[in-house]
């Protein structure tokens, strides 16, 4: 019998699995579990927004958990934390572990991963001496702390490290503002056993999306900066008239939007039905040929240096990625396997390279995901400047 890995620590991960319950939200976090274990952490799955949740079905919240706690359980007991993860429902009730054990379990924690940073923390979670706010989506956070908004300073306030996928703020070159919190470069990890597939790549370029995000994005030295994915993607429309492959987007749209897409060539499929498991979800990845996507203006525009999680699926599953620069090429190497573009010709040179050496695109992007994203790659580092 292999001699047992050192405890070194008990990690409390944070998250939104029953709150939105959708596969490619769930890998965030089941990333985090799966690779902390790995280096011999104990690691817990905490979910205490006290909020309503998301219906997919029907589109909507409601308060009605049930459906959305039996989703997460079946996740988390399948992945081996049988006993590890509490839900925290807005009644008041919890799911999982009891309001005592996660009281037990706050108390002796050596540290808290606010991944996403969906969490307000209370003071109940402060008794865990390290807290990290895991930031994957910068720029709105950091405006907000520019402009002084009390509610964004009392929320990051709550946490000892900051860390964000934003990789390149602070840097001469990025335009996020930077002030009262001092950020680290993180990303996305992925366990990369999760996506280790033999089948060859399909025939069609995909990706998972949301189409348009409501609310208006947020200004910034009198310029608007956009959450929403549709005013990028609308830039490109034509690609699939460019050449002679398949592209399909799995967005969840009305008829008028799917209609402008099949206008310009796309197929789609719906995004729900794609991320109702993690089985359908990952599936979809490993049977795509490459993903063609877009990233949000508040990324792109100012240079933040931020990489999808989305596409750290795809590029673990051993298929090539043609994603939009927001400057990750800066941090993560770009032209075999992953592919940053700011034009239609950039993009259509990537689809070219890739058709030439398909075999080799998609080692290569195995390889990167490997080496720059990989659990092993990722977290020790993370824990380290945390103080574990």
């Amino acid at each position: 019998m292999p001699e047992p890995r050192p405890r070194r620590g008990t990690v409390i991960v944070t998250g939104i699995m029953v709150w939105y319950p959708l596969a490619g939200v769930s890998y965030q976090f089941l990333h985090y579990l799966l690779g902390l274990r790995k280096l011999g952490y104990d690691a817990y799955y905490l979910e205490d927004t006290l909020t309503d949740v998301y219906n997919p079905a029907a589109g909507e919240f409601t308060s009605d958990a049930a459906p959305n706690i039996a989703y997460a359980r079946e996740v988390l007991h399948r992945h081996g934390f049988e006993g590890r993860w509490a839900y925290h429902a807005p009644d008041g009730s919890w799911a999982g572990m009891t309001a005592g054990e996660v009281s037990g379990l706050l108390r002796r924690a050596d540290a808290l991963l606010n991944v996403t940073g969906a969490h307000q923390l209370r003071d109940e979670h402060l008794v865990v001496p390290r807290r990290l706010y895991v930031e994957s989506d910068p720029f709105a956070v950091q405006v907000r702390v520019a402009k002084g908004e009390e509610g964004a300073i009392r929320f990051l306030d709550a946490h000892t490290h900051f860390f964000s996928f934003g990789e390149s703020l602070g840097r001469p070159d990025c335009t996020v503002p930077i002030v009262r919190y001092q950020w680290q470069p993180t990303r996305q990890p992925v366990f990369m056993e999760a996506w280790a597939t033999d089948a060859p790549g399909g025939a069609t370029y995909t990706t998972v999306t949301t189409w348009h995000n409501k609310g208006e994005g947020i200004e910034w030295q009198g310029e608007r900066y956009y959450w929403t994915k549709d005013i990028e993607f609308r830039k490109f429309l034509g690609l699939p008239r460019r050449r002679p492959l398949a592209f399909e987007m799995a967005a969840s749209v009305d008829d008028a939007v799917r209609a402008l897409l099949h206008e310009h060539g796309w197929r789609n499929t719906d995004a729900v039905a794609v991320s109702r498991t993690i089985d359908a979800y990952r599936a979809y990845i490993q049977q795509s040929r490459a993903e063609f996507t877009v990233a949000r203006d508040q990324y792109n525009r100012p240079r933040t240096g931020w990489f999808s999680d989305r596409s750290v699926c795809y590029l673990a599953a051993g298929r090539p990625v043609i994603t939009q620069e927001t400057g990750f090429s800066s941090h993560i190497p770009a032209g075999r396997g992953l592919f940053a573009y700011r034009t239609m010709d950039d993009i259509l040179a990537a689809v070219d390279a890739i058709e030439s050496d398909y075999p080799g695109h998609c080692r290569a992007a195995r390889e990167i995901a490997d080496a720059y994203f990989s659990t092993d790659a990722v977290l020790p580092s993370l824990m380290s400047r945390a103080g574990l």
